[in-house]
């Protein structure tokens, strides 16, 4: 019983420890951020390695969201002749919840993985304490472009994803199982809300803060060398899952 407790005093404590030292990161990263010059170089770089190196990714998964999301609900909605509510609720579902938590999966996936395993290999290579003998502030350098960046694109692909997914349930609602192409469309454009929409892009920018923040964290507070670069990866890209899905729930009962 003692060893319970004590697990869990100790799991609460380096939970507490964690939290505190990633929001005083956040605090340096918008210090760091509002004080010139800001790189746009290196804003940009990001923007492209986060942005459009993700974009075929993004597209192919929101795509195939949509068409399995027409498939499973035209199934439904049949058993009570409800089949013209088929796009509305593909394009609900993708605006509010599918099109935001997806892109920033993958996002995390491709690119919060990448951020932390960068990071953390400059960690354990001693190149951020390199940057800090040279005067060069490590966070403003390596984490506020990264974190900047992320920001400004994922709701951008949050807006490619709702087209490509709603597009793919298009195909398939209208053209592989025949629904109405005027019922399905007019559908949507009545029940679809610009609140669902820009709630939606609310949500990618909250998801594209704590993705790049829990990458860029893990990474910089990385130790162990080659074993502790693949740990700060793994834990980077898990807990980055895990909170968005906590965050799009308490979001999600404060926005609908």
């Amino acid at each position: 019983m003692n060893k319970i407790i004590e697990w869990i005093g100790r799991t609460f404590i380096n939970f507490i420890s964690e939290a505190g030292k990633m929001l005083l990161l956040l605090i340096q990263v918008v210090k760091e951020a509002l004080k010139p010059p800001l790189k746009l170089e290196r804003i940009f770089i990001q923007m492209e390695f986060i942005g459009v190196k993700s974009l075929f990714v993004v597209i192919l998964v929101s795509t195939f969201t949509g068409m399995v999301l027409a498939l499973q609900t035209y199934t439904g909605f049949r058993r009570f002749s409800a089949e013209s509510m088929v796009g509305a609720i593909v394009a609900i579902s993708l605006c509010r919840e599918l099109g935001p938590v997806l892109t920033s999966i993958m996002v995390t996936a491709r690119a919060g993985s990448a951020m932390a395993a960068e990071i953390g290999t400059m960690r354990v290579t001693e190149q951020i304490d390199a940057l800090t003998v040279m005067a060069v502030n490590p966070v403003k350098y390596l984490i506020v472009p990264r974190i900047i960046a992320s920001i400004l694109v994922i709701p951008i692909l949050t807006i490619i994803s709702d087209y490509t997914g709603i597009l793919g349930g298009y195909i398939v609602g209208v053209k592989l199982l025949n629904i109405n192409e005027g019922v399905y469309i007019n559908r949507t454009i009545d029940l679809l809300e610009m609140s669902d929409i820009f709630n939606g892009l609310f949500k990618s920018v909250v998801f594209a803060l704590l993705l790049s923040l829990i990458g860029c964290y893990k990474g910089y507070y990385t130790k162990g060398g080659a074993r502790g670069v693949g740990k700060a990866t793994t834990e980077a890209v898990v807990l980055s899952c895990v909170v968005i899905f906590i965050a799009d729930y308490i979001l999600t009962s404060f926005l609908f």
